[in-house]
């Protein structure tokens, strides 16, 4: 399959963001509370596919999650309790820029978690996630594929690329290694964690721009109809001509010329 060409992409792109706006009003206009978990490779593409979904979303209503290493206090409460507290209230979507499936995946592969530790996780995930959907969060579980060839041609981009750089950090250094102990750990993940209640969804992301494409098909294709009629808001006309802005404090800087 051909690399899709950014005007196609942006031509498919369009009528799907038009779907997610109307997916944003019917989440807050019905109350729903909607979670979507990116997990995936490094360089996978994470972070457009989040920038794709919330381009046209009211901020306030759809928030990203992507959470920090867990402070000293945090290392000692119950492992999901640092995620507790980002899930979204009626109306609300949450993003989430990797999740508490960061146990499963570098905290194992890397050594910051112990066998026990990761056994635990994957026996308590199910259960967690059960109790989130049975409280009635729409909950959506994708993982990005990504070949190591194009990992590695990401990783050179990144480091060559000054508005990239910020991306590579000394983890993803060492963790480049260890791209067959990630596929032993996500394996094992997805046994023990694609549940009827909440299901894993693989994307291909070799191709990023199609890869987005169909996770944002895929994600509105599972949701119900979210077409609801747009609110009425009615622009009567100004009460006399137009007023120029006036500054009596301070002055606007000089425009760039």
């Amino acid at each position: 399959m051909k690399k899709l060409k950014r005007k196609e992409y942006e031509q498919r792109l369009k009528p799907l963001h038009c779907e997610l706006a109307a997916m944003a009003h019917w989440v807050r206009e019905t109350g729903q509370r909607l979670v979507v978990l990116f997990e995936g490779r490094d360089t996978a593409g994470k972070g457009g596919t989040i920038d794709a979904i919330r381009a046209h979303i009211n901020p306030r209503q759809c928030r990203v999650v992507a959470l920090p290493k867990p402070g000293e206090r945090e290392r000692t409460q119950w492992y999901f309790q640092r995620y507790v507290p980002h899930l979204p209230a009626a109306g609300e979507i949450a993003l989430f820029d990797r999740s508490w499936y960061n146990r499963a995946g570098v905290e194992q592969v890397m050594g910051y978690a112990d066998e026990a530790q990761v056994a635990l996780f994957l026996k308590q995930a199910p259960v967690f996630e059960q109790m989130l959907v049975e409280d009635g969060i729409l909950l959506f579980k994708y993982w990005l594929c990504c070949d190591q060839a194009k990992q590695e041609e990401r990783f050179a981009e990144r480091l060559e690329n000054p508005l990239k750089r910020w991306k590579l950090s000394p983890v993803d250094v060492r963790a480049r290694e260890r791209y067959e102990d990630y596929t032993r750990a996500r394996d094992a993940m997805l046994r023990a964690t694609h549940t009827p209640w909440a299901p894993w969804t693989l994307v291909d992301f070799n191709d990023q721009k199609r890869g987005r494409l169909t996770l944002i098909r895929d994600l509105l294709s599972r949701l119900p109809d979210t077409a609801l009629p747009p609110v009425e808001i009615g622009l009567p006309p100004l009460d006399g001509k137009p007023r120029k802005e006036r500054y009596r404090v301070l002055k606007p800087i000089p425009s760039v010329e």
